[in-house]
């Protein structure tokens, strides 16, 4: 268990403090404090964005403290204006359902929810107090006790009211923070929850909780924000060419999971160990030491992509991720290719040119086959030079000779053959199914 003692500095060293109100570290060091952070379930999965705000539960806990994950049933149907330039979508109660359940799974893979444990974590879902909660009622016992004036001097609020604003803001998402605020306020009550985190942009959020919470209960109540999450060549972090990087191995492969963390750069490397990985400090200064000596080695790079997709999926998809880069990037045999799983080597794969055959015709010789019923090569006599000359692998390995012939054995799982054209050329011929 970590020092309690020393807990909020060590949270400083790794960067994860933006805001935080006088008092919550003099709290966090006495007693064991009840902290939750919301998650809005607009999917059935978190993504990599999400990770922050679960380590940060995950730190808690470790720190000896009682984590709440609140899912946000209820502010899901709403909207959160916060760094945000249009009103989100709205979900039904059905997809809601099933998106909690997708993140429960998701979440206990880092917190204790089990166990007999006085700090183990907590789910908890917003909708569940306000679905019974009328207009009328809202309106009489919460939204009386904040003025319009303190919620307009918002930052999330000027922005969507500013004028460079083309959508405004509609009054239910003006009244997310209001919503926000009441959730802080039953889990003080409920749960003796103390203490509230988020990201930056949440600052403004969390402080009307704690505000309800003093003008209601005469209570006192924390705030506590890291710094959004960004890259150091200024794109968004998460994100790639295809979207979100997300926890759910059917929305990302854990092999391209785990090429994420391995492609980030020097300076994100040693920043993100910081964030995602319970790696103390001596563990990441001897990982940044060694970095230094040896930065084509990306020791880093490779240690945060090791933790934290073992964290998320399991040792046994980091291994077979592990393998499948190594095929890639010019180690594996043939044997290495027929180990790794079908979608671990479609995913490895993905984006080179393909080409169909027939089932029927699988025993021709190498250079009708990837010269005429592929598109491998333009001619037979340019397939022939290159076979002769040492420069086409089948399944990593050399052909040397143009009349050596290909059958259906020669085809991973009797369905693919990879070809590789040079260094770094790769083909892929699939059996066109019938």
């Amino acid at each position: 268990m970590a020092d309690k003692n020393n807990f909020v500095e060590e949270l400083q060293w790794r960067g994860m403090i933006h805001d935080i109100i006088p008092g919550t570290e003099e709290m966090l060091d006495k007693e064991m404090v009840t902290t939750y952070v919301g998650i809005d379930p607009t999917a059935d999965s978190l993504h990599i964005g999400h990770l922050v705000g679960v380590m940060m539960l995950k730190r808690m806990q470790h720190a000896g403290h009682r984590p709440i994950a609140l899912v946000g049933g209820a502010t899901g149907m709403i909207g959160d204006p916060s760094g945000k330039s249009q009103e989100r979508n709205l979900l039904d109660e059905k997809t809601l359902k099933q998106n909690q359940e997708g993140l429960r799974k998701q979440i206990s893979r880092f917190l204790d929810f089990e166990t007999e444990a006085p700090n183990r974590a907590i789910m908890l879902n917003n909708y569940d107090w306000m679905k019974g909660f009328s207009f009328l009622e809202f309106i009489r016992d919460i939204g009386k006790h904040i003025t319009v004036n303190y919620m307009m001097s918002k930052d999330s609020v000027k922005m969507r009211l500013g004028a460079d604003s083309k959508s405004g803001m509609s009054f239910t998402e003006f009244t997310y923070q209001l919503v926000q605020g009441y959730d802080f306020l039953v889990q003080y009550r409920d749960f003796k929850c103390k203490l509230q985190m988020g990201g930056s942009d949440q600052w403004g959020n969390i402080l009307t909780g704690t505000e309800l919470i003093r003008r209601i209960d005469g209570g006192e109540a924390f705030a506590l924000t890291w710094p959004l999450i960004t890259k150091s060549d200024g794109g968004k972090f998460g994100k790639t060419e295809e979207g979100n990087v997300w926890l759910a191995p059917a929305r990302t492969s854990p092999y391209k999971f785990y090429q994420f963390w391995l492609n980030v750069s020097d300076e994100d490397a040693e920043k993100y160990l910081k964030i995602f990985t319970m790696l103390d400090r001596d563990e990441i200064e001897i990982l940044v030491e060694e970095h230094t000596k040896a930065p084509h080695m990306r020791v880093m790079q490779k240690k945060l992509a090791e933790v934290v997709t073992v964290m998320v999926h399991s040792q046994e998809e980091y291994d077979m991720a592990v393998e499948a880069s190594g095929i890639l990037f010019g180690k594996g045999t043939t044997e290495s290719l027929r180990k790794i799983r079908e979608d671990v080597f479609l995913a490895v794969f993905e984006g080179v040119p393909q080409f169909e055959v027939p089932s029927a015709d699988l025993d021709m010789d190498v250079l009708e086959l990837l010269a005429v019923e592929s598109g491998v090569f333009t001619s037979k006599g340019e397939a022939r030079r290159l076979v002769s000359g040492g420069g086409v692998s089948i399944n990593k390995e050399k052909i040397t000779s143009p009349d050596h012939r290909i059958t259906k054995d020669d085809f991973i799982n009797n369905k693919y053959l990879l070809v590789q054209k040079g260094k770094k050329n790769y083909y892929l011929i699939r059996v066109k199914e019938s």
